[in-house]
């Protein structure tokens, strides 16, 4: 109980930071690169949105299906207020969640409903730091989220995993401050947001 609680929380607070994060964006933003190579900061918003529903209907449902539920997107909504339409529902999900551990389907996976919390957390604040370094803001992980984070983060995120999802960690000096660490176990480098391209 007190794990699942404990996700759910990590999510409260990781949609804080990925909507504030996204508030400096503008349309005019929208074309601009990321640490995500290949993606644009539109492109970006909508995988966040998009996981963010997909996270609300594992909490909501214990399974994500071929055919979700409401979408965050309606017709005329700019990326910005999709991801906030997606945040909206996820918070819901959340404060309406039960205590008691349960087992989530994903696919052929079945996780634990606090372990795919944590995840769903670890996913939202990266990208949210991913969302800031696109709108070229400094707005550094909050420290009380990346230090749990960073605990969790090697149990999740393992050498075996890492292809394909997330770079080699970059090196950072031992005294940087936690949220600078995280992004950096996760492959992005904290001080460098001006440098980032699509290639």
């Amino acid at each position: 109980m007190a794990a699942l609680t404990s996700g759910l929380s990590l999510i409260q607070s990781a949609v804080g930071y990925a909507v504030t994060a996204a508030g400096p964006a503008t349309t005019a933003m929208l074309a601009e690169p990321t640490p995500c190579g290949g993606w644009d900061l539109e492109l970006l918003l909508a995988h966040v949105a998009d996981s963010m529903d997909v996270l609300s209907e594992a909490i909501a449902a214990g399974s994500v299906g071929c055919g979700r539920g409401d979408s965050s997107f309606a017709l005329g909504d700019s990326p910005v207020e999709s991801l906030h339409r997606a945040a909206s529902r996820l918070l819901a999900a959340c404060a309406e969640a039960g205590t008691d551990e349960r087992v989530v389907v994903i696919g052929d996976r079945r996780l634990a409903a606090s372990v795919t919390a944590v995840t769903g957390a670890l996913e939202i604040t990266v990208h949210g730091w991913d969302i800031a370094a696109a709108c070229r803001t400094s707005q550094p992980v909050p420290p009380g989220l990346a230090v749990v984070l960073l605990a969790i983060a090697p149990v999740l995120i393992t050498p075996a995993i890492r292809p394909g999802l997330f770079a080699d960690p970059v090196r950072v000096p031992s005294r940087s401050l936690p949220g600078d660490q995280l992004v950096a176990f996760l492959g992005r480098h904290p001080r460098r947001l001006d440098t980032y391209d699509t290639a």
